[in-house]
């Protein structure tokens, strides 16, 4: 496009750089031409081939000059003119790439004459306004769900619990009872998962420097014991790592994927969690395969390798879904790829704290 408006803008102008190096070679070589020769734009001179220019070499070499710095200053001239005519476009593009969760109220609102420029622009905010509605729709439906059935989850749980300590309950109620608290469990995690996803989908409302070492040091402490039931052992490499950021929500990150290493893994298996300079979190295990082209689902919500996986370790499929999510809040970038001996290697690279000295 600033191709073509250079091509518009240029044209009459290196035609008037033209005429004006005709002129001036006429004011100094004031040369008379027959009739006969009365079509052609500049001095000639007849010949006995007919009509054809004659120039000294300083003449040629003159011309030669004037045309090259004509063409040059129209050239530049254009591109300027055609970039001050595109800069709005530039602009727009450059706020439609900054959009994200956290920042949706953002609108282009140019001023100017009502022009194709400021039409597109006001189409663009007029999407972004029903873009902007829909997606807080949505948060604020998940938000408001969760919460509602927060409350009868915990009397159900309450009331099976009651049941199940009354004297003389026979074993099969007893079976059934703790069934229904694992089901319990398990819709209480998918409620709490919902809401961190809902919440990290909106951005960071503020940030504190974070001691990604320390935190990824009691995260691996809590899950010790889970660790020692699916008979996985823990590797640390911990280097001191300062990140700005929100302390629960990078450690509910950090968290979900240790359980994720360790509940898809296999007896006598390891995780290892590093922590360093770039990338700032990598958390690698052993287990399973995982096909490559896998991979990008499992970071999808309720999305599993295979039904098999589900009940390894009583997830609900948000796990890697809230990583993602959280690490976007935080600016991060998230990278993962099958081990060819098994498992999965996990990497999230966060900026760095500028406070940091």
């Amino acid at each position: 496009m600033a191709l073509a408006a250079m091509l518009v803008l240029g044209y009459p102008v290196v035609f008037a750089a033209q005429n004006t190096i005709f002129n001036v070679w006429r004011s100094f070589y004031p040369v008379s031409a027959p009739a006969t020769c009365e079509h052609f734009t500049i001095p000639v001179l007849p010949t006995s081939n007919g009509c054809a220019p004659t120039y000294s070499t300083a003449t040629r070499v003159s011309i030669l000059v004037l045309l090259a710095v004509a063409l040059v200053l129209a050239v530049w001239c254009c591109w300027v003119v055609a970039a001050r005519a595109l800069q709005p476009l530039s602009a727009t593009a450059e706020t439609v790439r900054r959009l994200g969760p956290q920042n949706l109220g953002q609108r282009l609102r140019m001023t100017g004459p009502p022009d194709a420029l400021k039409e597109l622009a006001d189409a663009i905010d007029d999407a972004l306004d029903r873009l902007a509605a829909g997606y807080e729709g949505q948060r604020r439906f998940a938000a408001n769900a969760s919460h509602e059935l927060r409350t009868p989850l915990a009397v159900q749980r309450l009331l099976t619990e009651v049941a199940m300590d009354v004297p003389g309950t026979s074993e099969d109620l007893h079976r059934l009872g703790a069934q229904l608290l694992r089901t319990n469990e398990r819709s209480e995690k998918l409620i709490e998962g919902l809401l961190v996803l809902a919440e990290s989908d909106r951005g960071l409302p503020g940030r504190v420097p974070v001691r990604l070492d320390e935190l990824a040091g009691s995260v691996l402490d809590a899950h010790v014991e889970m660790a020692g039931r699916h008979e996985v052992s823990l590797r640390r490499r911990l280097a001191e790592r300062l990140v700005p950021g929100d302390r629960l929500l990078l450690e509910r990150l950090a968290g979900n994927l240790v359980t994720n290493a360790i509940a898809y893994n296999q007896p006598g298996g390891w995780v290892e969690v590093v922590v360093g300079d770039r990338p700032a979190l990598t958390v690698r295990n052993s287990g399973e395969h995982v096909p490559a082209e896998a991979v990008p689902s499992l970071f999808e919500p309720f999305r599993r390798l295979t039904a098999d996986r589900t009940n390894h370790g009583g997830g609900v499929g948000l796990g890697l879904s809230i990583v993602r999510s959280i690490t976007t809040a935080h600016g991060g970038r998230i990278q993962a790829w099958p081990r060819p001996e098994g498992g999965l290697t996990v990497e999230i690279d966060l900026p760095e704290n500028r406070s940091r000295r």
